[in-house]
């Protein structure tokens, strides 16, 4: 049994409850941490370090409005700062699945921040001489910060994280093209041989892949540098200063280094998750992008005798526990299931967005949450795969020595003696174990000379066709300079 000197007793407005004597949060977060026993899930260090900032900024801004004593705002900013920086993290205990605003979390925040503002002025905890309502949430609503704390820990996430994580993958990515241009191999659609192509033409087209969602991504950041801040219960403002939001958002912009406006419909910016749905939606754009790249370099390096292995993937660990010397491509999978996991984590977020209910959307806690997931582990596995797996790619001699073989270098042949000959080529090739050489030498009056430059798979990789005057138009790559 616990004894009663471990506990001290305060009251809101339900009436009295036990709250751990050493405990920086108060009655309200006691009250949700008794009717949300539900996982183990709580808010990622990002979210609660914006939390807090929101605070600082809000108490700094009501000082210098006249509408909180310096005493007592002091004492707010400074534990607002140790917040931020994470040394009340053990004393944010409230469950991800709680009250759909997010009032339980953000009565967290104030609870923590104002007893540790008391602390400072020399008063017992859950004196509230700092008051969690009164003064720390002044001038807020769960329903206008909650929002802006997960649209500015997303921000951070992005800018901090995931976009330095993407863009070192996009340089490696150009670097490999570089280093694999000169590798000629046989393309594959449908898993079928294609004509040839470069294996840095295929590197090329990661990097592209990549270069365009860092794009979006970016786009989605300065949305989500768009804040409900100052719309306060319904979006009205009612409880605030007029100049309230804009004034707190130019300090927490440069506290956070990245350009916070207050939104110039609060309605909107409080009634619906839009912005959130629409960053997580690029998330999730970037992972099927990834799973993409993820997946052809699987392919590429599987075998390393029965598979294509045209690639070596650098090996990092055992494969099995039960067939001696195997390796396998783990770094390539581990972010192939992170990749998965930020696409459920969307549906999550949809679903969410769903949740609103006229004034204000009830699934907060839940979308923040599986949306700075997303960032967290996309960033972590990004970078763990460009590391340990991407910058240590090598090429193997099996593409290229394979692209004689092909039978769709018959592809080279239909612009000199028509689609149907061409076609009747390739197939006698495949029935007879031939080469494409070997049956064209036969079947068409092609000088040796003229196959040489017909089924040459340098220039089968580049544009090829003359114009109607006879001048081939210049030679182009397609190779993207950086």
């Amino acid at each position: 049994m616990t004894s009663q000197n471990q506990y001290r007793i305060e009251q809101d407005s339900m009436g009295e409850i036990q709250v751990p004597a050493d405990a920086y949060y108060g009655a309200s977060t006691a009250r949700a941490v008794k009717n949300f026993p539900i996982s183990s899930l709580r808010f990622y260090r990002g979210f609660l370090r914006s939390l807090a900032l929101i605070k600082l900024a809000a108490a700094r801004v009501n000082m210098d409005l006249g509408l909180l004593k310096p005493e007592l705002g002091d004492a707010i900013v400074q534990a607002a700062l140790e917040v931020a920086d994470g040394k009340f993290n053990a004393h944010f205990v409230v469950d991800v699945f709680q009250t759909g605003s997010g009032t339980s979390t953000n009565m967290n925040a104030n609870e923590v921040i104002g007893n540790r503002a008391t602390e400072i002025l020399g008063k017992p905890l859950g004196s509230k001489f700092v008051h969690p309502n009164d003064h720390v949430n002044l001038g807020q609503s769960s329903n206008d910060v909650i929002p802006t704390a997960i649209h500015l820990a997303a921000a951070v996430g992005l800018k901090e994280r995931l976009l330095p994580a993407l863009q070192d993958m996009e340089q490696a990515l150009r670097q490999k093209s570089n280093e694999f241009w000169p590798v000629i191999k046989t393309g594959r659609t449908h898993l079928q041989d294609a004509t040839p192509i470069r294996l840095g033409q295929q590197f090329l087209g990661y990097a592209g892949q990549v270069e365009r969602y860092i794009r979006r991504l970016e786009t989605a950041r300065h949305e989500l540098a768009e804040v409900a801040l100052g719309g306060t219960a319904v979006g009205t403002g009612i409880g605030a200063h007029p100049e309230f939001a804009k004034r707190a958002c130019e300090i927490i912009s440069e506290l956070l280094g990245i350009a916070v406006i207050e939104t110039d419909n609060h309605f909107q910016a409080q009634s619906t998750l839009d912005t959130i749905v629409s960053s997580s939606g690029v998330l999730r754009g970037t992972s099927v992008s990834l799973m993409k790249i993820a997946n052809d370099i699987r392919w590429l390096g599987s075998g390393p005798r029965a598979g294509l292995g045209e690639l070596i993937i650098p090996e990092v660990q055992p494969g099995s526990s039960i067939m001696p010397g195997k390796v396998n491509p783990v770094i390539v999978e581990s972010l192939l299931q992170v990749c998965a996991q930020v696409i459920g984590n969307d549906l999550t977020v949809a679903e969410a967005g769903q949740g609103g209910n006229f004034e204000v959307n009830l699934m907060m806690p839940v979308a923040g949450y599986n949306l700075l997931q997303s960032i967290d582990v996309l960033s972590a596995a990004v970078q763990n795969f460009t590391g340990k797996c991407l910058k240590g790619l090598k090429a193997t001699d099996r593409g290229p020595a394979m692209v004689e073989k092909g039978l769709m270098l018959a592809t080279a042949l239909a612009s000199h003696i028509g689609y149907d000959a061409a076609a009747a080529i390739a197939k006698e090739a495949a029935a007879s174990g031939q080469t494409i050489r070997e049956v064209a030498r036969r079947r068409t009056k092609l000088s040796e000379a003229q196959l040489s430059t017909i089924l040459d798979p340098v220039r089968m990789t580049e544009p090829d066709l003359k114009s109607p005057s006879g001048h081939k138009s210049p030679s182009r790559s397609r190779r993207e300079v950086r």
